[in-house]
């Protein structure tokens, strides 16, 4: 799986109610060998503090586009909620490093 997300930097994620939430691509990461994205809606009226990130497992059809699938298990849940702490926690390194560079 190439990380580079160039390719699409939101995506509009249809919902069970019929609405559509458009969202960034904050990453795609890999967890216990599978592929997941994580995504941040972008609304209006959204206040940082009560944004949620939507996190589903990621593959990618034969023409490329992308494919999400909810998460329904608990133990794969938590899994990926770890994974995604750690890949905050290193973004947040990164900024710090790049901080004391400047």
């Amino acid at each position: 799986m190439d990380n580079d997300n160039t390719m699409y930097d939101t995506i509009t994620l249809f919902l069970d109610d019929g609405s559509e939430v458009e969202c960034q691509i904050l990453t795609i990461f890999e967890a216990a060998g599978r592929d997941y994205i994580a995504l941040l809606p972008l609304t209006d009226n959204s206040d940082d503090a009560d944004s949620s990130v939507y996190i589903y497992r990621y593959s990618e059809d034969e023409n490329e586009e992308p494919v999400l699938d909810n998460i329904v298990d608990d133990g794969e849940a938590e899994l990926v909620d770890e994974a995604f702490d750690e890949w905050l926690d290193e973004q947040e390194f990164d900024e710090l490093v790049d901080e004391e560079d400047i």
